[in-house]
């Protein structure tokens, strides 16, 4: 059986190819814009090319018999119907609900007629990074809403989830929402990282404009967005935790606290 991994060198892409090796997946080919450079692993085909261009596909899709998707609401539809003509069997994609900004992969890929599962992730753990500069610099983390609310997951966990979807029979027709383990507020977060790093990390709460501030040295200009969209999000409540990780893998989602101490060190001077 061969499988097609979109996005193949991206944040979750990559673990995605890994978790199919892992499970025991042999014929596995990667979709990167840079073969020469993605340092994939013995074994995998790599090909040029990426979901934003669906034109340059019909060499990745040949014989593919199973597609991981990553998001790109914008060509969407194309791929999928390229994937189609291709003959592939079944489609497992990263998305989110039909009224979020990833809806759009949602529509697309249930309109295809494939058979498909859905990945639909809420906050995901790595989200933390963005707190990594301001950390270095003054060990603080600095937001508007110390009580807003997710239930993050790991990237790994994501990806596991696809790999599993991917080999494994069942899931199709389903959207799957990833969580993890636990509801943390923000301050939650801030503590589980200070004991990861062994020194206190006070939670100051400052208003949106300090908070965009903060988190320009992570995002750039993404940052007002972020505070605008997905932390004020977090602050209007009703986050919840699924068991869909432990489910799928067969394994529990990783917790805050394991991922912050495996990632300790980007919040180190």
């Amino acid at each position: 059986m061969r499988f097609l991994v979109t996005g193949a060198t991206g944040s979750v892409g990559r673990r995605v190819v890994d978790h199919l090796l892992a499970r025991g997946a042999d014929d596995v080919v990667a979709l990167t814009v840079d073969p020469e450079r993605a340092a994939l692993p013995a074994g995998v085909r790599v090909v040029r090319g990426t979901v934003t261009r669906p034109a340059v596909l019909q060499e990745a899709l040949r014989g593919v018999d199973r597609l991981y998707l990553a998001p790109s609401p914008a060509t969407a539809e194309r791929v999928v119907t390229a994937a189609r003509h291709a003959g592939v069997g079944r489609v497992v994609d990263l998305s989110g609900e039909p009224e979020s900004w990833w809806g759009a992969v949602t529509a697309a890929v249930e309109a295809c007629g494939l058979p498909w599962t859905h990945l639909w992730p809420g906050d995901f753990t790595e989200n933390a990074l963005l707190w990594a500069p301001q950390v270095r610099e003054r060990c603080t983390v600095r937001e508007p809403w110390p009580d807003a609310v997710s239930a993050p997951v790991a990237l790994d966990d994501v990806a596991e989830v696809a790999a599993a979807a991917l080999l494994g029979e069942g899931h199709e027709g389903r959207a799957l929402s990833l969580t993890g383990p636990q509801v943390l507020t923000r301050r939650d977060l801030a503590a589980a990282l200070g004991r990861a790093l062994g020194r206190d990390v006070p939670f100051v709460r400052v208003d949106r404009d300090e908070a965009v501030e903060a988190l320009a040295a992570a995002m750039g200009e993404d940052a007002a967005w972020y505070v605008d969209t997905v932390l004020a999000g977090f602050a209007e409540g009703g986050a919840v935790t699924t068991s869909v990780v432990q489910e799928v893998t067969g394994r529990p989602a990783t917790t805050f606290e394991e991922w912050a101490r495996r990632n300790a060190g980007a919040f180190r001077r």
